[in-house]
């Protein structure tokens, strides 16, 4: 997740982003003494995320005293407008920390260099095609992909076993008319089986939407992007909706919530269970009560498997950058596995990298880190975010839309002629 609050940088910070410029040196981006100096801004937040990183750049300078790197501390809030003002001033980030759901407007304005021709094959090799697929827009490859999110069910141990429900696996999760059954026995007096999180239900619709065989989002004979609601579009959707509407067994209040307004009501015991991105963890350590028991478990599957779309965070390079050669030999340094493994861990994902992904330290039972990597192969580019012109159709037609349906305001044929309709007359502009 990009920052659970999304707390980061204040506003003062954020206005002197804007303002520095190139630190040091002049417009070649080298020192009086010709020493290159890159810049990298990072979108770390948490504390162990931001310490490793500052750490890895200590190590880097030191070992390369003709390429240095100063760190600039980015704000996930704030970072595509602080980017743009940047891109066009011509003060961006040497090194631009981002995730791919953000880069298409970016890439295709010319903004992001294409990294193709110089990326070392050991990082082509090690970061899977399908996670690939989620940086390249048109003929480049605009990013690097290095961490991944899946979102999982934090459950409460002690709930889940008194309810008798079949515990799941990652080898065998629970199909999503069984998840529906167990959230119907966790409800009780004063308590839901489940809660929605879903201030922002675009991402979590269309990327939990894979698992039951739905798309929404399609390409015509002429590769031009179009919207369909088909059956599998509907089976998320329609069980977020009957939890809500039919059974009762999802909490109508939480589905203004972001995920952590959630978790006091999970600590409570009013939900039994909620469904949050992987990176939760640290804070469910955090907060959660002494004596607490909570488990991580496995999204249902549907008919299109244990899959689900992920928009991974990326490390690009500008196309202003006068020194990119260095800028992406700094990209591999960051992301030598061992480097990728302390990236994960400060921020509580999964690393892209597969040698990562192996590190024995990924895959213990604690703290549910083996359930995430088990899921890691099921992950799929997000849907949508390389589509132009999905930023308006998700800000002015689906979320409301969503959000009506689920709250009960508007049937499933009005959900889906709003998001096909309304969506394809949106899309049309992008595509003339």
């Amino acid at each position: 997740m990009r920052a659970p609050i999304r707390r980061a940088a204040t506003a003062v910070a954020v206005l002197a982003l804007l303002l520095t410029g190139c630190s040091g040196g002049g417009d070649d981006g080298r020192d009086p003494d010709g020493t290159i100096r890159l810049r990298f801004q990072s979108l770390a937040w948490q504390k162990e995320s931001v310490d490793a990183n500052k750490q890895l750049v200590k190590e880097w300078n030191a070992a390369h005293p003709d390429v240095q790197v100063d760190y600039v501390q980015g704000s996930w809030d704030s970072v595509h407008d602080q980017l743009l003002t940047s891109f066009e001033g011509g003060e961006a980030p040497d090194v631009i920390h981002d995730a791919s759901d953000d880069l298409a407007d970016f890439a295709y304005g010319g903004y992001l260099a294409d990294l193709s021709p110089l990326l070392p094959d050991r990082l082509k090799a090690d970061i899977p095609e399908q996670s690939w697929r989620t940086t390249t827009f048109g003929e480049g490859v605009h990013g690097v992909p290095f961490l991944q999110e899946p979102r999982v069910l934090i459950a409460n141990t002690k709930l889940l076993k008194a309810s008798g429900a079949r515990m799941p696996t990652p080898e065998r999760p629970w199909s999503w008319e069984e998840f529906r059954r167990v959230t119907k026995e966790l409800t009780g007096k004063g308590r839901y089986g489940i809660a929605w999180p879903l201030k922002e239900p675009v991402s979590v619709t269309l990327n939990l939407g894979l698992s039951g065989g739905g798309r929404l989002f399609h390409r015509d004979d002429e590769d031009k992007a179009v919207l369909r609601f088909e059956p599998g579009d509907g089976v998320v959707t329609g069980t977020i909706h009957d939890q809500v509407n039919t059974d009762g067994s999802a909490a109508r209040s939480a589905l203004g919530m972001g995920g952590s307004d959630a978790l006091p009501g999970f600590f409570g015991g009013k939900y039994a269970m909620l469904p949050l991105g992987f990176s939760y963890r640290q804070q469910v350590i955090q907060q959660a009560p002494e004596g607490f028991g909570w488990t991580v478990l496995p999204m249902p599957a549907g008919a299109g498997g244990a899959v689900q779309g992920v928009s991974p965070q990326t490390l690009s390079v500008a196309e202003d950058s006068p020194h990119k050669k260095e800028a992406v030999a700094f990209i591999d340094f960051l992301l030598r596995p061992p480097n990728m493994v302390r990236l994960a861990r400060g921020d509580w994902m999964l690393p892209t990298g597969a040698e990562a992904l192996a590190d024995p330290s990924l895959r213990t039972a604690e703290h549910g880190w083996a359930v995430g990597t088990a899921l890691a192969k099921g992950l799929r580019p997000a849907p949508a975010p390389s589509v132009r012109g999905y930023p308006e159709w998700k800000d002015k037609v689906a979320t409301p839309a969503l959000q009506e349906y689920y709250s009960g305001a508007i049937d499933a044929d009005e959900l889906s002629e709003r998001l096909v309709e309304d969506g394809n007359r949106v899309l049309a502009r992008y595509q003339r």
